[in-house]
């Protein structure tokens, strides 16, 4: 194939990820972080799994440790039985929303306007149904891949995966036998580079950069106590909990961890440099991040570990001063930085503030191989003279427990995206949303990947 793919068949495929897109947005499978709640994801997984089986793939379905944890893998036989096999994993689970901030109701999956709307079109419904409809289509037409392809649709990311990827690694690593690599989420997506960035010396056109993950930082969730002497609220306290842990809290919020020039992200700065024209310091990567407009919170994030105070729970009446304070943070560490992040988060919160925490590891490989030379292959035949630069992934995804069982771990769920879109902000935002135009350029490109890697 040359050019865009026009036939018959990739016409059928972008329109079943738009259509599916919007039929997952609809299965409300908010993910509130409680391990003892019923799961939300079946309903999701049962749809995954019919569209899959109906089109010939043997389906496994399988809860993950508790009621309502659907999960769903199904395998593609390739040429090369004796190569790695590769995982393509996205999840069912989304973050929850509330209707009255939204322009549409998050669970309604509504076309407007070129978009998809609803809480998980772009993390990452958006992203399954092109993983999805591209499966459907091999399948179809009777594809037979370079190497075998293992789908998988899994239940719980938004809380770590406890009860999706890491469980199935820990219980079911037989669905993913001869997995060598894997492309997930974030990645894939485009941002438009040269005479609009600022601080640019290019005068020409603009060029379009997608980002490739190929590492994340570690995740630490912190359950701070602080406990004081209780009493009446009309006298005088010199040991009032909730005062200590909010000192505490206070301190963390206005403390800066160091500034670290990791690998990718010097990476990505060198190539962004290279496009723009725009000078990148190695001694001072903020200037260069401060320039990128809304990739600047990406990318920002990146430079440094952060700790954000996400819950505060504290008190039982507005008379009573309580023995104890509580307050929970998220916590990111980048690679290498686990025990010197431990460390400096305990200085920072002080003596009186009791804490407690659950990690998982930051994931990193190369950007180099037959897998990246693919990818890169695949975005040039869809959007000739664009780059692919990779990136460090503030966040976290299902990565950590693939790799466990010794799978290197690519994020990348090609997305062109208008110059416009603030994309980074939809993650977990209000009116989130992806391009119509994006999910059907997203089946070209993986259809092509899948066909060639």
């Amino acid at each position: 194939m040359s050019g865009a793919d026009t036939s018959a068949g990739q016409r059928v495929a972008a329109g079943e990820a738009v259509a599916m897109a919007s039929d997952l947005i609809a299965f409300d499978t908010s993910n509130h972080g409680d391990p003892h709640a019923r799961g939300t994801e079946r309903p999701a997984a049962e749809y995954v799994a019919g569209r899959l089986a109906d089109v010939g793939y043997d389906v496994t379905y399988v809860e993950s440790g508790a009621p309502g944890r659907g999960n769903v893998v199904a395998r593609l036989t390739g040429a090369d039985p004796s190569r790695g096999a590769l995982l393509l994993h996205g999840h069912l689970d989304v973050v929850p929303a509330d209707a009255a901030d939204w322009t549409v109701h998050p669970f309604s999956g509504e076309v407007r306007d070129g978009y998809v709307w609803g809480r998980g079109a772009v993390d990452m419904k958006g992203a399954v149904a092109i993983m999805l409809a591209v499966a459907r289509r091999l399948r179809r037409e009777g594809v037979t891949p370079p190497r075998d392809l293992i789908f998988a649709f899994v239940a719980d990311e938004e809380a770590g995966g406890w009860y999706g990827a890491r469980w199935l690694v820990d219980n079911r690593p037989d669905l993913f036998e001869g997995a060598t690599e894997a492309i997930g989420e974030v990645g894939g997506f485009s941002v438009t580079l040269g005479s609009t960035t600022p601080g640019s010396t290019t005068t020409g056109e603009d060029v379009r950069a997608y980002l490739v993950q190929t590492a994340e930082k570690g995740s630490m969730w912190l359950r701070l106590a602080a406990r004081g002497r209780g009493g009446h609220g009309s006298m005088l306290h010199d040991d009032n909990a909730i005062a200590a842990l909010a000192a505490a809290v206070a301190r963390l919020d206005a403390h800066r961890f160091p500034l670290v020039l990791t690998d990718p992200i010097r990476a990505l700065l060198t190539g962004i440099a290279d496009i723009t024209g725009a000078p990148f310091d190695e001694a001072d990567p903020q200037a260069a991040v401060d320039r990128l407009g809304p990739l600047a919170r990406l990318v920002g994030a990146a430079l440094r570990d952060t700790a954000n105070v996400t819950l505060f729970d504290a008190g039982y009446r507005s008379n009573v001063v309580p023995a104890t304070a509580r307050a929970t943070v998220d916590g990111r560490f980048l690679p290498g930085r686990e025990e010197a992040f431990g460390r400096e988060l305990v200085e920072v919160l002080g003596p009186r503030v009791l804490a407690e925490w659950d990690t998982l590891p930051p994931v990193g490989t190369s950007f180099d191989g037959a897998l990246v030379a693919a990818i890169e292959a695949a975005i040039e035949a869809e959007d000739p003279g664009a780059r692919v630069l990779p990136y460090l992934l503030a966040a976290g995804t299902d990565a950590k427990s693939f790799q466990r069982l010794g799978i290197r771990h690519l994020g990348f769920t090609p997305l062109r995206l208008p110059p416009e879109l603030d994309f980074s902000a939809l993650f977990h935002g209000v009116d989130e949303r992806v391009p119509v135009a994006a999910l059907e350029f997203g089946t070209r490109v993986l259809d092509r990947l899948l066909r060639t890697c």
